[in-house]
């Protein structure tokens, strides 16, 4: 029964599939960040690897076009001895018509043991998850608007590393918050993590009506919203996702949500800022910014594949 509650813990209660950060107790959040630390020191060895997924199969399905997740994912992957299998999705048999569970079906026959998916469509990855064999391992790489574990994650280190204890901290998430995978995976951690207020700062069309109920104060001016905060996370403005007239223009969005040195000294002084990536200089972020002293963005990425190695030591450790 315990399965069929939680779709991402086996029958011990451990981690299994890594889908979303929804539901996940802190213990588990705790356990994999706690693991990354480990790891993020193979990055400064001369040998940077480790043997702990030597002779499993890692296939990275990414649906969607992916530069900085499917990278670090597979260079995560061959740190830990993986051997790694990237499908070029658009010349793969789907794009043949295949299903998706026909091409998942194909793969397993060539012993994957980890599946990295990434998908346009919200619930691909536990669809995959639902149908793999107990020894395979389903990570979800963002699908659709729904979630992004491993950045909702990767932020979190990136906030533990800086600031050490999420209880005293002020989190405001700025922007494309509607379309935004990435900020829902940021809430439910750092909800879970304990942190002191979770805001969410942007023009009214583009905040879901439903957050409040998800424990956060939502801000639909920039300057309240990063008032006093510690972190700032800004949010790329998915035009790709958008449907119809929810903004005036990106010059309009930036004069009034782009976070510039000017609006940033409401912040803390030692306000850390983050964004996920790829960024739009100019329209949600000044390039000052950017590059700026409180800047964390760069570490983000080298933190992500520290974390992403642990994911997947993780899942892979732990069968049914």
């Amino acid at each position: 029964m315990l399965h069929k509650r939680h779709p991402q813990l086996n029958s011990h209660g451990e981690l299994k599939h890594l889908l979303s950060i929804e539901g996940l107790p802190r213990d588990i959040l705790t356990h994999i960040l706690d693991t990354a630390a480990n790891f993020v020191s193979v990055n400064d060895r001369e040998v940077k690897k480790v043997p702990l997924l030597r002779g499993k199969s890692v296939f990275n399905l990414f649906f969607e076009n992916s530069t900085r997740t499917r990278t670090t994912f597979e260079i995560a992957a061959k740190r830990l001895s993986a051997d790694v299998f990237n499908l070029d999705i658009a010349r793969s048999s789907t794009a043949k018509g295949e299903t998706l569970l026909d091409t998942i079906d194909n793969l397993s026959a060539m012993a994957a043991d980890i599946f990295v998916v990434r998908h346009s469509e919200s619930g691909a990855p536990y669809l995959i998850a639902q149908h793999v064999a107990p020894h395979v391992h389903v990570v979800n790489a963002g699908d659709g608007r729904h979630a992004h574990p491993t950045q909702g994650l990767l932020d979190m280190y990136t906030i533990r590393h800086y600031k050490k204890d999420f209880s005293n901290l002020t989190v405001a998430i700025v922007g494309d918050v509607l379309h935004s995978r990435v900020a829902r995976s940021d809430i439910h951690a750092l909800t879970t993590l304990g942190a002191a207020e979770v805001r969410v700062v942007g023009p009214r069309t583009l905040v879901p009506e439903n957050l409040a109920q998800m424990g956060v104060r939502v801000c639909h001016t920039l300057e309240e919203g990063i008032k006093d905060a510690d972190v700032v996370i800004t949010l790329r403005l998915q035009n790709e996702r958008m449907s119809g007239a929810l903004l005036p223009s990106s010059q309009e969005y930036f004069k009034s949500f782009g976070l510039t040195p000017e609006k940033l000294r409401l912040a803390k002084p030692d306000a850390i800022v983050m964004h996920p990536g790829p960024i739009n200089r100019g329209v949600e972020i000044d390039s000052a910014v950017v590059d700026g002293p409180q800047s964390v963005i760069l570490p983000q990425v080298t933190f992500g594949i520290a974390v992403r190695m642990a994911v997947m030591s993780i899942v892979a450790g732990n069968d049914a």
